[in-house]
């Protein structure tokens, strides 16, 4: 279980995370709302050890690793799937897979990656394929299936819908689902809440820094007044942040 307390994550004078505190837990899906700016990437990379928090608390199964050096974060069994995919373009599909093994249990590669390519098949066909020819969907699943080869309890989403054709924003979502369902706490931003919604188990709204709503998807999606009121309408309807 991943347990953040009184996060707070400032830029020199300007506290961008002011005592934000969320969960997850294994075979969950805990989707961050929250406009442009209100601290949610932030958030994430404090988690991931990207950025230093100077107050509050990670936890992750009871082991605190607020602070560690983001290699240390993986090996802990976080992993983090950046915004826009990042995948290292020139290299191949399977050259991508590896490197996102390196800091893993080299023992339980050849079986991660069997798990991957069962989830992902279309990772199986590129396999030799550069990633920087995939589409961007692909591209996508190739991100995935990187941050898995890392064998993580807990997986750090920020915005996996980004920059995808709408019809390809489901089933990427649909993929989120299917890792949850593998036993895999998720914590995903995702700026478009109506398709984010239909895979969540929680949710927690952020603005201006701070936790303003926390609760089950299932109330936020009954509540869209709530949302509205510090996401706006735009979050009902489709990406934007």
């Amino acid at each position: 279980m991943l347990e953040v307390s009184d996060l707070h994550v400032s830029y020199g004078n300007v506290e961008a995370v002011r005592g934000i505190g969320m969960t997850t837990s294994p075979g969950k899906v805990t989707l961050v709302l929250g406009a442009n700016g209100a601290g949610k990437t932030t958030t994430l990379k404090a988690i991931a050890g990207l950025e230093k928090p100077h107050a509050g608390r990670v936890v992750l199964d009871g082991k605190d690793i607020t602070g560690l050096a983001p290699h240390k974060i993986v090996r802990s069994g976080v992993a983090l799937v950046p915004e826009g995919r990042r995948v290292f373009s020139p290299l191949s599909v399977g050259e991508n897979l590896r490197m996102g093994a390196y800091v893993a249990d080299r023992t339980k590669s050849a079986e991660m990656l069997e798990r991957v390519h069962e989830m992902f098949p279309i990772l199986s066909e590129r396999a030799g394929s550069a990633a920087g020819l995939l589409s961007g969907g692909e591209q996508q699943m190739l991100a995935f299936g990187r941050a898995l080869m890392s064998q993580p309890t807990v997986m750090l989403l920020d915005e996996p819908s980004m920059g995808l054709a709408p019809a390809i924003v489901d089933s990427i979502l649909a993929k989120v689902r299917d890792m949850a369902d593998s036993g895999i706490g998720i914590l995903m931003v995702e700026q478009n809440a109506e398709a984010g919604l239909d895979v969540a188990d929680d949710v927690v709204a952020v603005a201006r820094g701070e936790v303003v709503y926390s609760g089950p998807a299932a109330e936020a999606r009954d509540n869209a007044s709530v949302l509205r009121a510090f996401l706006g309408e735009a979050a009902l309807t489709g990406p934007g942040d």
